[in-house]
């Protein structure tokens, strides 16, 4: 940092912060600063020190600091800094598109890269309506998502986002988005009782219940997360992901896995997919390839979807300047051959289970309703009475997330998310490296300011 710099200043009067109430700051308040990151810490410009448990935002699967990310960065700028993947291609591209598409489940062998999850989001559905217009279904254009689900915030993505308060500022939108019930089985209707099978059967039906309200000759794509992020970390039930699959078969619906969080890693293998046993026809994903060392996201798809394009005039008439960026593509191999050298697959799968005992232990908080989530990636539900399930009212959620939750878990060193996008959640996805003594370190944290929570209130 530059010592003779007023960086509060200047952050106030020229940076325009994403998903930030600007008047914290516009009222006096201090604009934290991020100076450095190691392993599973970081430190802000004060010297103090947090654990990341966001992994920055779902993104940092390696940890930080790694320097050999870095020197990957400075020898692939000095080769060939930027080439764009616009009829030409570069060596590191081919490489890592090589490597994706080993590692990618079925013939999803075909990468498109971006510069990250939204656009990969965007692009899948693009893809799928230029698919079905060139093998003679132009009316399939629509496509179905979940409630509370985030994909992103470009226009199309914005409208498969299933979180209204999100949208209503931009709208209209792209038409031809609709929504389904998700998989969170703490708030499940009550005629499916305690059968977590019973309960991902009811909620894939909806699937095919919607597609068949809109027209099966209409729908294009499923869009779905394997372990859905916004509204708390909802895993899919037993026999979810079958039943859907069954139904996009039934109806010629493509399958999006959109695994911008869920893959490399953040579950437990490198694809989302391959973890839930499911076959998609697309895998959009991003923030983790990299570690978050540069930017980058792609959509991976099958090679039926590529056939149209492989022969005459068509062209897929899309992409983006810095998309498969070369110094970017050279950070995600060296940040994939960590994940090989150091099993951090392997790693979570034998320690999920340790981390969600542990983070379960905060059960007997009676401000804590539901722990869930798969791998290293958790939510936390509060509820104002955990015997009714009784949520917070959006005023109470006001005080007890913003007014008191956020404040004081970075007060007691813990960076996470305390999220009112669904029910009042609080976030957890730490780097992929760390085991039970932080584990312990993260619990100890949550327990010591979710104890006072209700006195907030």
């Amino acid at each position: 940092m530059n010592e003779s710099f007023d960086y509060q200043a200047a952050g106030r009067d020229h940076l325009w912060l994403h998903f930030t109430r600007h008047s914290t700051y516009e009222d006096g308040g201090e604009m934290p600063l991020i100076v450095k990151g190691e392993g599973h810490r970081i430190w802000d410009s004060h010297g103090r020190e947090y654990i990341d448990g966001l992994a920055g935002l779902f993104v940092v699967q390696v940890g930080h600091g790694r320097d050999e990310l870095a020197e990957a960065a400075a020898k692939q700028a000095k080769e060939l800094a930027f080439f764009p993947l616009w009829s030409f291609a570069h060596p590191k591209a081919v490489e890592l598109a090589d490597r994706i598409a080993s590692m990618a489940p079925g013939d999803l062998n075909r990468v498109f890269f971006t510069t990250g999850g939204g656009e990969a989001v965007e692009s899948a559905w693009k893809l799928a309506k230029q698919y079905f217009k060139l093998t003679g279904k132009p009316n399939k254009h629509k496509v179905i998502s979940r409630a509370v689900a985030y994909h992103g915030t470009p226009q199309g993505a914005l409208s498969i986002t299933g979180i209204p308060p999100l949208k209503e500022m931009f709208e209209p939108l792209v038409p031809g988005a609709h929504k389904v019930p998700n998989t969170n089985f703490y708030r499940r209707p009550e005629f499916v009782g305690d059968d977590e099978k019973a309960f991902g059967r009811w909620a894939a039906d909806r699937i095919a219940e919607a597609i068949e309200f809109e027209g099966p000759d209409t729908v294009a794509a499923v869009f779905l997360e394997p372990v859905q992020n916004a509204g708390g970390c909802f895993p899919p039930p037993p026999g979810y992901f079958e039943r859907v699959r069954e139904i996009c078969d039934q109806y010629d619906v493509l399958l999006v896995s959109d695994e911008v969080i869920c893959a490399f890693g953040r579950v437990g293998q490198m694809f989302g997919a391959a973890e839930f046993g499911y076959q998609p026809d697309i895998i959009t994903c991003a923030k983790g390839m990299t570690s978050g060392y540069s930017p980058i996201g792609a959509m991976i798809a099958s090679d039926r979807l590529f056939e149209p394009f492989k022969s005459g005039t068509t062209a897929y008439a899309h992409g983006y300047t810095f998309g498969g960026h070369p110094v970017s593509s050279a950070v995600a191999m060296a940040n994939l051959d960590i994940f090989e050298r150091e099993g951090l697959n392997d790693h979570v799968q034998q320690n999920a289970p340790a981390f969600r005992a542990t983070l379960e232990k905060l059960l007997d908080i009676p401000i804590v309703g539901d722990v869930r989530g798969h791998g290293y990636f958790y939510g936390i539900e509060l509820v104002k009475d955990r015997e009714t399930k009784e949520t917070f009212d959006d005023a109470e959620s006001e005080r007890l997330l913003r007014g008191y939750l956020s404040g004081a878990l970075w007060e007691a060193g813990l960076y996470c998310r305390a999220d009112d996008r669904g029910d009042p959640v609080i976030q957890l996805a730490p780097p992929l490296i760390i085991g039970q003594p932080e584990f312990d370190d993260i619990e100890q944290r949550l327990r010591s300011v979710l104890t006072g929570a209700l006195a907030h209130l």
